[in-house]
């Protein structure tokens, strides 16, 4: 089976009896080495000789005094963060756990430690997947997306790939203000081999026009998210739009998709501006129906995904864990 999502370090976690990852000292290690955390030449000793002791032992209790000796303000907040992260993961043994454990408790931690965890375990989750479409589709899991309409097509780019000045290579390009000296492909059948080579450099779009493969695969994705969280088996069909149906339950995948459900649960109607931000509409059903709390038995699970104004798509799988009408969501856990 083909490699994907290098730049993860999934390569440099260990996997306990149930297919779950667990973290090792050297995948600590590489936390230490990122840039937030590195110290650099002129950092004061404090800092300097913090970061060779977790170099050496990163599982080295560190006392908030030693923090608050570091000089720099950026450096202390930083560390701070660290280490709550770093005694959460011991605390809760899988990366799956520890995850589940930070959005039920709603641990306070920068955004980006999610998207990380995040992208770890569904490279874990996806380990034989072989589809470059589900694949390119879980990248919004985990990384911002931009949106745009070219030639009837809604495509989704990667914010961080696409953000830059200066003229671009292409109109496909110049349409989301690429650099030129970027280029940039949308994934279809004739490229859609090369995307194990590129899965790092996140430099292929995804058509997310409703009725195509994307939202497809985005429904796979979800599934699969769902099952291997919460153990619990679910099919994701992408629907067209929403219409005329009794919203008995919805969850919102990112924060506006959540406020537009929040409209529609209390019958306000959909103006066109707010559907055109509908990036994509899906009906989830359980397997086991014994599982869904009893309000809801029978009725169908709408989820919602919605762009924000400045056509940015910044997904929340968390909701995911916290959202669904089951009667136990600790399986996790």
């Amino acid at each position: 089976m083909r490699d994907f999502w290098l730049s993860c370090g999934h390569h440099l976690l260990d996997r306990d009896n149930g297919g779950r990852l667990r973290v090792t000292d050297e995948f600590m290690k590489v936390y230490l080495a990122r840039p937030e955390l590195a110290p650099p030449p002129d950092a004061c000793g404090v800092e300097h000789a913090v970061h060779a002791a977790l170099l050496a032992d990163p599982w080295r209790p560190l006392a908030a005094a030693e923090i608050d000796a570091i000089a720099d303000a950026d450096a202390r907040e930083n560390w701070r963060y660290m280490i709550v992260l770093r005694d959460h993961l011991a605390k809760h043994g899988t990366l799956e756990a520890a995850y589940a454990a930070l959005v039920r408790d709603n641990v306070s931690l920068p955004p980006i430690f999610l998207d990380q965890l995040a992208h770890l375990i569904l490279r874990n989750a996806l380990d034989q997947c072989d589809d470059a479409y589900t694949l390119r589709a879980a990248e919004l899991f985990f990384r911002p997306q931009r949106l745009a309409v070219h030639d009837g097509s809604l495509l989704a780019a990667d914010q961080e790939r696409i953000d830059g000045d200066g003229p671009a290579a292409s109109p496909l390009a110049a349409m989301f203000g690429l650099p030129e000296h970027l280029e940039l492909e949308v994934l279809s059948d004739s490229n859609a081999a090369t995307y194990w080579e590129r899965s790092d450099h996140f430099d292929l779009a995804l058509d997310l026009t409703a009725g195509r493969r994307g939202l497809s695969a985005l429904g796979t994705v979800i599934a699969r998210w769902v099952k291997h969280l919460l153990d619990i088996d679910v099919t994701v069909e992408p629907l067209n739009e929403l219409r005329d149906v009794a919203l008995a339950w919805y969850v919102g995948l990112d924060s506006y998709g959540t406020k537009i459900g929040d409209a529609l649960w209390h019958g306000a109607e959909m103006d066109e501006a707010t559907r055109g931000r509908v990036v994509g509409l899906f009906r989830l059903t359980f397997r086991d129906t014994s599982i869904v709390i009893d309000r809801i038995a029978g009725e169908a699970i709408y989820l919602i995904l919605a762009m924000a104004p400045d056509r940015v798509l910044r997904m929340k799988p968390q909701n995911l864990l916290t959202g669904l009408p089951v009667r136990r969501l600790e399986a996790a856990t």
